[in-house]
Formats: structure tokens, C-alpha cells, sequence
């Protein structure tokens, strides 16, 4: 993982909303905006925000699913920064 790469993450999750939506569709699997919206006390364009900053750290996956979107972790992504961290505990 470069360090770019660990930067982006970094700064996504620096956010509690973001941390908050990534730790509920890690325990759910997945989620549509509108479910989120719900969970987070948040309009659906901040929520969108988050979502889109989370994708962009490359920590979420977006499927189209008719009309709506569901996103999912990218555990790949994930685990690599989680590989990371841990060298730094060393």
C-alpha cells in the first residue's frame, strides 16, 4: 500500500460520521444511502459526502442495484491498512 494511499484512508476516517458509517456497513454487510441517512441523523447530500470521501479512500464499493446504490467494504483495502498499522506497533 502506498503512502498516498494510507494518507487517503487516514483522512477519511479522521471523520466520527465516516468512522460511524464505515463501522455500520462493516456489521451489516452492506447499505443503501437511504438506510445510512437514517442511522446517522444526516440529509442524504452530507451523507453522500461521507460516501463518496469513503469510496474515494477506496474503503467502500459502490453497486448499482436498480435505482439505488449499495455500498460494501473493500476488505482487501481494508486489510491492507490494518497490515499497515500493525508495523507500526513493531
Amino acid at each position: 500500500m502506498k503512502a498516498k494511499d494510507i494518507e487517503r484512508i487516514s483522512k477519511a476516517l479522521g471523520d466520527p460520521t465516516r468512522l460511524r458509517i464505515l463501522q455500520e456497513v462493516k456489521q451489516r454487510e452492506w447499505m443503501q444511502c437511504a438506510d445510512i441517512c437514517g442511522l446517522v441523523d444526516l440529509a442524504q447530500p452530507s451523507v453522500s459526502h461521507h460516501l463518496k470521501q469513503l469510496g474515494d479512500a477506496g474503503l467502500l464499493i459502490s453497486e448499482k442495484e436498480g435505482r439505488n446504490i449499495k455500498y460494501s467494504i473493500d476488505s482487501e483495502v481494508l486489510d491492507g491498512y490494518i497490515t499497515f498499522l500493525s508495523t507500526l506497533k513493531q
